[in-house]
């Protein structure tokens, strides 16, 4: 099991993508990032999971744009 201090809130999230909170959601119900839902149904995202997605588009380049939701 995940340990709480292991998990994100989406805005969150959102903080580190410089998104809304909605477009976090928007993402996960799209499988562009990984979520859990809690028992009340809210969205958490693994923080390694979250830093790893983060890294991969930290760098833009003509084959990887910055922009996470324009890529996948």
């Amino acid at each position: 099991m995940t340990e709480h201090n292991d998990l994100m809130l989406p805005a969150e999230v959102a903080a580190v993508f410089r998104v809304d909170p909605k477009t976090v959601s928007r993402w996960a119900a799209a499988g562009r990032i990984d979520s859990i839902r809690t028992p009340g149904g809210h969205r958490r995202f693994s923080r390694a999971v979250v830093m790893a997605y983060f890294a991969e588009f930290a760098t833009p380049t003509p084959d990887n744009p910055p922009n996470p939701e324009n890529s996948r």
